[in-house]
């Protein structure tokens, strides 16, 4: 499928951007499902997401684009990208290459364990 076909096929304005335009998007590993990573998307990250088949985000902090990768090397492929019942939330399917999604070099954002 060409990326206009994709771009044409999710209606954006079904996707609850917030009062100020993104939304979390949870980064999951395509093969084996474990959780990478949370961001946030905005509309021309999830254009830029779908065009280049690379995960590309909202900073907040920043007040900027970034491609997950751009730096490190440690890129995410997108495999498969879904929003959710409610519209709030996007979910990417990846392959980390690398098999870094974290900026303190795990794997996953997500080592705090609790219980």
């Amino acid at each position: 499928m060409e990326i206009k076909e994709i771009i044409n096929k999710i209606d954006f304005s079904k996707i609850k951007w917030k009062d100020i335009g993104f939304v979390p998007a949870v980064v999951q590993d395509y093969k084996d499902g474990a959780i990478l990573m949370v961001a946030f998307m905005n509309k021309e990250s999830l254009e830029l997401t779908l065009k280049n088949k690379e995960t590309y985000f909202y900073s907040r902090s920043r007040n900027e684009l970034w491609h997950k990768g751009h730096k490190s090397g440690e890129v995410q492929k997108v495999k498969e990208l879904y929003y959710d019942c409610d519209n709030d939330t996007i979910l990417v399917k990846v392959e980390q290459v690398g098999g870094v999604a974290c900026h303190t070099g795990k794997r996953s954002c997500f080592f705090n364990k609790v219980i």
